[in-house]
């Protein structure tokens, strides 16, 4: 196996070669093992453990709070990479450090780089909606020139976890409930962070993270444990993880939760048999902020001593923020509970990240001050962010074709704080220069509108504010804008909610104001799936515009008035029902089937259908589907063919995300009733017509089994397109 070639060609006595000779991050890799043998042949056990620490700037520790210099620490070779240290400025000052050491071995600057830089983009999960890799590899992209400009070398992204849960507050940083496109999104991102060789500047280090099944805590609570089979982790919740490793992800970031009953940290079946051995991961393993200490809130570990001994065991090659591995694995060693070819496994993993982004030749090569101040909020990243954000909005309704607005739309009255809210058009967990946002209100005022704006609503006190006014407002307007839905900090870490229902008082102002007789238009602004039942029923057009970054307020005045036709489609199913969740399309038809009524899979006081259904969004055009065919394909791996006719009906130039979902019908273990395999998104002019069609292999036929083994299986197959996971035309198939 590749992975056993690599140990022994790790482990192996290596040609000398003098630490500080130069070097090329792009030379073959013999050379890099040269070098990095070399060096650990000089390395004291203490340094090597060094390695595997990293520490946040302003480094706490003891009872009474007290702060150490981390810079001490660095030159004696205690500690290798930093988080949440940016800007050249302050990462030249901890490298001085650094090279201070004895063997000069360069910090590795970590930070969480989520959805942009400097110039912020939409929410992960925002892009997710817009269906298109190029762009959100792109956004990736931007993050990584901004961030290495200002001297960072790694981001703590992209998250890939899958999550079918909207309570859960972290489903902001995902691609939401699919598996299939998850693992399409998962890759896009590590190749937009990572390019195509990570010397290049421009680049930095992905983490896919949170391995593994964290988006599937237990009442999506946060830092909850997981329960599932092994069959369920393969098929709906691995493929993102595996995708991300074979994108060439250099790191992988361990788990706050447990998974099979062992805390994902010290989870030797997840770190070494999965990610190490079966599919040949050569980067490193981070864990999560404080996770090794954590293992003894677990109840899994005794002590930090045994947590580090644990966690080292499993494959985890560097602790985050906790000392665990610096208290403790210098005796683990020397009393041989820890052999020290896992210690060198782990260093050399950390080493070679480190020579792939040219650190040892040039330790300061990320430290450029003319790069960060031309590359950082440049206009091009701007331009970027823009372009990423109208594609992240799904249009819900558009009753009477009420958008887009016609131009001779003059005076808006606009409803709602979150319309003005640098803050929250930036979303939560964001690097992004605030003062730098163009909000909905500055960018309706820039298009040479008269503006009236009111709160209409306090989002702190809950309550309709100034009713009388907002209406007199409304009344004299040309159209009807409302900003509404949830604060950007309602999602993130630590941000899960046990009602994702937005607030009665806050839906009764929209209907209000439909009452009014003026066209009105709902921003939905989210970071997640809400449920609006009151404003879906009576409100003409909606949009959900979740929360888009620097660029937030231009995106969506290009969509309100058809600048940018909205082909953006949702990741995640929007529940109608607090009690729907967890909710997801791939539902199993179960012994008793829903669809049967009577006495089947159903709740009696509510309906089991979402309020909108993954892949839902509207256009400002039509499309119409061809009934799909289907044909043998006598291509190698190919067993056939899908394709469908799409047709632009409308007046409008649009693009579509045209769909594939597979059914099994019968196999040796229960499945799901539909799943997406396979997608493209279109651009038709009106009238055109376009034939997509989709290749059936393995990938589209095969899941695994209980023994977490792929498998394709002769049978029947059901093959649907369409727009959306509800609205599809189907055909048959039988692979024999």
């Amino acid at each position: 196996m590749r992975k056993i070639a690599f140990l022994t060609a790790l482990l192996a006595a290596m040609v000398a070669q003098p630490v500080g000779a130069t070097l090329n991050a792009s030379k073959p890799d013999n050379e890099m093992n040269r070098f990095i043998s070399n060096l650990m042949k000089q390395m004291t056990l203490e340094e090597k453990i060094g390695q595997l620490c990293q520490m946040p700037d302003g480094y706490i520790t003891g009872p009474d709070n007290t702060q150490v210099s981390l810079a001490p620490l660095i030159s004696e070779g205690k500690i290798g990479s930093l988080l949440g240290v940016c800007g050249v400025a302050e990462t030249r000052k901890f490298q001085d450090a650094a090279m201070k050491s004895q063997l000069k071995i360069p910090l590795l600057f970590g930070m969480d780089v989520i959805h942009g830089y400097t110039t912020g983009f939409p929410l992960p999960l925002a892009e997710a909606a817009s269906f298109d890799l190029d762009a959100i590899e792109m956004s990736a992209r931007c993050a990584a020139r901004e961030a290495a400009a200002a001297g960072l070398h790694w981001t703590f992204a992209p998250m890939v976890d899958i999550s079918w849960d909207a309570r859960w507050g972290r489903v902001m940083e995902g691609a939401g409930e699919d598996p299939y496109y998850g693992a399409k999104v998962a890759a896009a991102r590590v190749k937009g962070f990572q390019g195509e060789n990570l010397a290049d500047t421009a680049t930095i280090l992905s983490c896919i993270k949170h391995f593994g099944g964290y988006g599937a805590p237990m009442a999506g609570k946060d830092y909850n444990s997981v329960d599932m089979s092994l069959s369920h982790f393969a098929n709906f919740y691995m493929p993102p993880y595996k995708a991300g490793a074979e994108a060439g992800a250099a790191t992988f970031m361990s788990a706050f939760s447990d998974l099979n009953n062992v805390p994902c940290t010290a989870n030797s079946f997840l770190l070494r048999d999965l990610l190490k051995n079966q599919w040949g991961f050569e980067g490193f393993v981070v864990s999560d902020w404080g996770s090794v200490g954590e293992l003894m809130n677990h109840r899994y570990a005794s002590d930090s001593r045994d947590a580090a001994l644990k966690a080292i065991s499993a494959g985890l090659d560097m602790e985050m923020a906790t000392q665990c591995y610096a208290d403790n694995l210098a005796e683990l060693v020397k009393e041989g509970k820890v052999p020290m070819k896992i210690v060198d496994d782990a260093v050399r993993r950390i080493l070679e990240q480190k020579y792939r982004l040219g650190l040892f030749e040039d330790p300061y090569r990320y430290c450029n001050e003319e790069r960060e101040r031309e590359v950082i909020g440049s206009q091009k990243s701007r331009d970027e962010a823009r372009y990423v954000a109208e594609r992240s909005i799904v249009l819900l309704k558009n009753d009477h074709n009420i958008l887009p607005l016609s131009p001779d739309v003059k005076k808006v009255a606009l409803v709602g704080a979150l319309s003005k809210s640098k803050r929250d058009m930036c979303g939560s967990w964001t690097c992004a220069d605030v003062d730098q946002t163009v909000t909905l209100y500055d960018a309706l005022i820039n298009r040479g509108l008269t503006v009236d704006y009111s709160d209409g609503y306090d989002m702190e006190q809950n309550r309709i504010s100034n009713l009388s006014q907002t209406l007199a407002s409304a009344r004299e307007s040309d159209v009807v804008i409302v900003a509404m839905g949830e604060r950007a900090s309602y999602t993130g870490e630590m941000a899960s909610r046990g009602d994702i229902a937005i607030s009665d008082e806050q839906q009764r102002l929209v209907a209000e104001l439909v009452k009014t007789g003026k066209p009105v238009v709902v921003l939905l602004m989210c970071g997640r799936p809400v449920i609006f039942n009151q404003v879906k029923e009576e409100a003409p057009a909606i949009l959900c515009t979740w929360w888009l970054g620097s660029e937030a307020g231009p995106a969506i005045t290009n969509v309100l008035w058809g600048e940018y036709n909205p082909s953006g489609k949702l990741p995640m199913s929007f529940p109608a029902h607090n009690g729907q969740i967890p909710l997801n399309y791939q539902y199993k038809s179960t012994g008793r089937p829903t669809a049967n009524g009577g006495w089947s899979t159903r709740y009696r006081d509510i309906t089991t259908e979402p309020a909108y259904p993954f892949g839902y969004g509207l256009s400002y055009t039509t499309f119409d589907y061809s009934d799909p065919k289907v044909e043998a394909s006598t291509k190698p791996g190919e067993y056939a063919t899908v394709s469908v006719e799409v047709t632009n009906t409308g007046k409008r130039k649009g693009e579509e995300v045209v769909q594939l979902y597979v059914r099994d019908e019968v196999a040796s273990i229960t499945r799901p009733i539909k799943e997406l395999k396979g997608f493209e998104k279109i651009r038709l002019e009106p009238g055109e017509t376009r034939i997509v069609t989709f290749p059936i292999t393995d990938e589209q036929l095969g899941f695994y089994d209980n023994d977490m083994k792929y498998r394709v299986e002769k049978g029947d197959f059901t093959f649907m397109v369409g727009s959306d996971s509800k609205n599809l035309k189907s055909t048959s198939f039988t692979l024999k």
